[in-house]
């Protein structure tokens, strides 16, 4: 599983995946539901930290995130 499949899978799979973009050292992204995150696993893939809002969560990759912003946008 690619890095990409397993930072979407820890998002909650492509159907809880609202909206993605890239910033930076950051993949922000608006889930429909925050409970299905799962920030261990995101962790676990590669992010070097999780930030929470509500709905928006902010998955810290570093200069990868519009390398995977676009990864991820393919799968979805």
């Amino acid at each position: 599983m690619s890095k990409a499949e397993q930072i979407l899978a820890a998002l909650g799979g492509e159907a809880n995946v609202v909206d993605l973009e890239p910033c930076i050292t950051r993949l922000r992204v608006e889930v429909g539901d925050a409970q299905l995150v799962d920030e261990s696993a995101l962790k676990a893939s590669g992010a070097f930290g999780v930030v929470r809002s509500g709905r928006i969560v902010q998955v810290i990759v570093g200069p990868e995130a519009d390398h995977l912003a676009a990864e991820l946008d393919n799968l979805r």
